[in-house]
């Protein structure tokens, strides 16, 4: 049989498509590469986040061909804000025009979009947007396009565990009723599934905070592609890898 890596350009899609076999329902991907993609070619670093965004958009339109269910992409960490503010400036002007001119045509493709992450300290103008996207493409059932803003796994837990306290402290949850279901009841992916696998492109090996309960289980993909150069193809391969893996869940491999 040939081999995934020596498959021409576009025939990975559809054979995964055709491959019999287990299939991620919720794939996470952290998108990585950007300012690396536009410095190689001497260009600001905006231009990388400009051509990530193109990324973005061809994977979202791949997905649901491929059986995907949840999409889930790390837009913009709570450590993001440490960033030079002129490169921030540019990375929330770029989210508004993406939601903008998008949201018409994700609405139309069946995806729905949902924004997780603390939006306090959003600028309002991203705020307005974003719940305007929500609200529009809220009827629909194809896709979950799930868009990390402004998220940090370790205070997404640690919000989820001040609301169970103050539930604990008013009397209405004794603190033995507190579960792991319970918990995961409380963060911004209630009601989905956890991710099945993880890409991160750009060649970097670590988890940068990203979904650290959900990830608990999740097969990990690391791919040295840039994101602005992330194809479905690409997306296509990472899942071809999904299909050979073994997922145990702490048990033992059963033979038969």
């Amino acid at each position: 049989m040939q081999g995934v890596n020596s498959l021409k350009q576009g025939e990975r899609q559809e054979m995964v498509v055709q491959e019999a076999g287990p299939r991620p329902e919720h794939v996470a991907i952290i998108m990585d590469g950007n300012g690396r993609w536009a410095q190689a070619r001497g260009l600001p670093r905006i231009m990388g986040h400009r051509a990530g965004m193109e990324a973005v958009r061809r994977v979202v339109q791949s997905a649901p061909g491929l059986g995907i269910k949840y999409l889930t992409l790390f837009a913009f960490s709570t450590e993001n804000w440490r960033r030079p503010r002129l490169e921030v400036e540019g990375l929330f002007a770029l989210l508004r025009e993406y939601v903008e001119k998008e949201t018409s045509d994700l609405k139309a493709q069946g995806v729905r979009v949902r924004f997780l992450g603390e939006r306090e300290n959003l600028p309002q103008a991203a705020k307005k947007v974003i719940e305007r996207c929500e609200a529009e493409t809220a009827g629909c059932t194809r896709l979950m396009l799930n868009i990390a803003l402004n998220y940090g796994g370790r205070a997404e837990i640690v919000r989820a565990a001040r609301a169970l306290a103050s539930r604990a402290a008013a009397g209405q949850l004794e603190p033995d009723a507190i579960t792991a279901e319970v918990l995961a009841a409380e963060l911004y992916t209630r009601g989905m599934p956890d991710p099945d696998l993880l890409i991160r492109t750009s060649g970097e090996m670590r988890l940068s905070n990203f979904l650290l309960w959900q990830l608990a289980y999740t097969e990990l993909y690391f791919t040295d592609v840039l994101w602005p150069d992330f194809t479905q193809d690409d997306l296509a391969q990472a899942l071809a890898a999904y299909r050979k893996r073994e997922r145990r869940f702490g048990g033992i491999q059963n033979r038969g």
